[in-house]
């Protein structure tokens, strides 16, 4: 489904695997990168269509003062009740999907031997469909005690709420087993990036 002389990545890895890590050396390797999680807090945003779907769904409680939601609380209840999880998706995935398309149509086309690559990072890349559009998936994984330890250090979450929130998610096997790309990010930046130059460094060779 790419354009010509295009090639698009869905990057994906559960929370605290270091996807943040792989994408910033992605772009500064000259991909083009779109945050799925960064256009959903955009279309929860006071006066857009999906927040105003999530308010009349759960309530006015996860509101902050300014009218903000409050994602913390939002995600304390969806994170320990799959229906209520599945019913916020249901209400923000469509609403993604057509912001990232529209997206994607608006990239320049590469040429021969110089594409231009696309990441479409998202922590729900699989499960929302993406990779039938994607040339390529990439899945970054980690040990779970580095999750644990990493949600803790840079959350400030507990580690009951690090262990709910990294159980409400698909087991990274899942993932892992639909990937044509896993980078391991064991805790070695050095190694990390390694992989991501390597792997990117394929991409014109063919």
């Amino acid at each position: 489904m790419s354009n010509k002389y295009n090639y698009i990545i869905g990057l994906t890895g559960n929370i605290a695997c270091g996807k943040s890590t792989v994408v910033a050396e992605l772009q500064r390797l000259g991909a083009h990168v779109i945050d799925a999680d960064h256009v959903t807090r955009q279309l929860q945003q006071p006066g857009q269509t999906v927040y105003d779907a999530i308010v009349a769904t759960f309530g006015t409680h996860i509101l902050q003062p300014d009218g903000q939601i409050n994602r913390r609380a939002l995600g304390e209840i969806v994170f320990t009740d799959v229906t209520k999880l599945r019913t916020l998706e249901a209400l923000i995935h469509p609403a993604v999907h057509q912001h990232i398309r529209q997206w994607l149509a608006n990239l320049p086309s590469g040429r021969p031997q110089h594409p231009v690559v696309a990441v479409i990072d998202a922590i729900k890349l699989i499960e929302s469909g993406w990779p039938a559009i994607c040339d390529a998936v990439w899945v970054v994984t980690a040990p779970r005690d580095q999750q644990i330890e990493r949600l803790c250090r840079t959350r400030n979450m507990s580690q009951a709420e690090a262990i709910t929130r990294i159980d409400a998610q698909a087991p990274q096997a899942d993932k892992v087993a639909v990937a044509d790309v896993v980078i391991q990010n064991h805790g070695d930046i050095a190694d990390t990036m390694q992989q991501v130059q390597q792997h990117w460094q394929t991409l014109f060779l063919s």
